[in-house]
């Protein structure tokens, strides 16, 4: 949510990428999704959607 300009997938991408386990995120900024590869021993996708919120963009998990 809340993305309305090209960058701010940049600083959900970043902001994800700074959870720890995390491998790599992919935002699409038009489907306002990002899919993101992650070592779940060490992330969580609680841990990695409250980092986007934090950031200012409310994320939510909507698959696996």
């Amino acid at each position: 949510e809340n993305m309305s300009c090209a960058s701010c997938p940049i600083t959900v991408r970043l902001a994800m990428e700074g959870v720890a386990g995390v491998k790599s995120v992919k935002v699409d900024f038009e489907a306002k999704t990002a899919t993101v590869v992650y070592d779940p021993s060490t992330a969580t996708v609680a841990a990695i959607a409250a980092a986007s919120t934090d950031a200012g963009y409310p994320a939510k998990a909507i698959g696996s």
